[in-house]
């Protein structure tokens, strides 16, 4: 008898009847978006959370494109189906971004659905999944407290995001980045300046580091310009107020239009002498700011590179065009909004340990559990119960109804 105890300890614990009734399924399609890499879940992660309470389920071939097979997923005990038929009756779903009308309808009224959904720029769509009866989490809403910080996927993301724009910066630079003494004599090394130094700013500057550039930086909040010193870069100050970024919940915010006007006027230089300038800067919800005038880039020197991460919310720089490349005087802009994918293994294994960690907090025993009194569940929940009940997207579905 303890024998079988050792074996069959959910068993013994819940009883049988339970334990067999069925476990909790969590879904994961493959993405609607033809051009995204990522998966939702990684077999890591199934590893580590199936069994017991919780059952796992992907679509054939949903992790292929990054790195993951369906038979890794298999060994590390999910299910593998084939077509979308899977998501029925699913008490989770998760997905990296926005899903298609296809996926919505197979959901069953009741669902948590989670992922990168847009909710800011897209409140029309949190209302389509309202009236679908789907309880929806946006990670782009999820508070910054340190108690988040495991389901913070913005910054998780933005970190590749911050590694690979710096890469593309390098490949497409005639120039070395790092200082190089050679018999044909000394190459000084590439000069970079990083605009906007959240996570993906800081991370461009220490892998511009890693190259050997010399590197500059500067942020309106307060706080960055320790953050920016203690990656071994210089900060660019200004005669700009800083910004006390806690009273945004941590994401910069828009000055003032003097303040704006200052701003350009004091980067103008430091855009001029510059070989690479990464820019990083965005406000949720809003147009990105504009740092990088056309008269900014035609002062640099031939040959130089913007990579301009905010190109998808309309770019830092005044001539970024989404996803095209832009010459002007023979400076190149750049305006990738695919950055994240092109490291989609290591992005989709990170994603999918947020994935996890919202996960937990919703289903603390194998069953949902939407406490709106908690911070991170009434800050990230878009949609519940049929309505649309963040502030802040019903605020933006009033606008456009008004």
């Amino acid at each position: 008898m303890e024998a079988l105890r050792k074996l069959l300890p959910p068993f013994w614990k819940r009883g049988a009847a339970a334990y067999i009734a069925r476990q909790m399924r969590i879904a994961v399609p493959t993405e609607s978006d033809p051009r995204e890499r990522r998966v939702a879940v990684t077999p890591d992660v199934v590893a580590k959370r199936s069994g017991g309470e919780v059952g796992f389920v992907v679509q054939a071939g949903c992790g292929i494109r990054a790195g993951f097979g369906d038979e890794e997923y298999r060994q590390a005990g999910a299910e593998v189906a084939g077509g979308l038929d899977h998501l029925k009756g699913a008490e989770a779903v998760a997905v990296v971004g926005p899903p298609a009308p296809e996926i919505i309808s197979r959901l069953s009224p009741g669902t948590v659905l989670v992922g990168l959904l847009q909710p800011l720029e897209r409140p029309e769509a949190m209302a389509e999944l309202a009236a679908a009866g789907l309880t929806a989490f946006a990670f782009e809403l999820v508070p910054r407290a340190t108690r988040a910080q495991t389901m913070d996927a913005l910054s998780s993301q933005a970190t590749v995001a911050g590694y690979e724009a710096v890469l593309l910066a390098a490949s497409s630079l005639g120039r070395f980045f790092p200082m190089l003494t050679t018999a044909a004599g000394t190459i000084a090394p590439a000069k970079v300046l990083v605009l906007g130094a959240g996570v993906a700013g800081l991370q461009a500057i220490a892998t511009s580091r890693r190259l050997g550039a010399m590197v500059s930086a500067y942020d309106v909040r307060a706080d960055a310009a320790e953050q920016v010193e203690s990656r071994g870069a210089g900060f660019v100050t200004l005669e700009v107020e800083p910004l006390d970024a806690t009273a945004a919940g941590g994401y910069a915010r828009e000055l003032e239009m003097s303040a704006q006007e200052r701003l350009l006027a004091g980067l103008a230089e430091h855009v001029a002498r510059a070989d690479v300038v990464v820019t990083t800067a965005a406000i949720p919800g809003r147009p990105a700011p504009r740092l990088v005038t056309a008269d900014m880039v035609r002062s640099m020197r031939r040959g130089s590179v913007i990579v301009d991460l905010a190109a998808s919310s309309g770019g830092n720089c005044e001539l970024t065009r989404p996803d095209q490349v832009v010459e002007t005087d023979g400076v190149t802009v750049l305006g990738p909004t695919d950055l994240v994918g092109r490291a989609a293994t290591h992005a989709s294994q990170m994603y999918a340990r947020n994935v996890a960690a919202l996960f937990e907090l919703i289903f603390p025993e194998g069953k949902a559990v939407i406490d709106l009194g908690d911070e991170i569940i009434s800050g990230a929940c878009v949609t519940h119960d049929v309505e649309v009940i963040h502030p802040r997207v019903r605020e933006l579905l009033a606008k456009g109804r008004g």
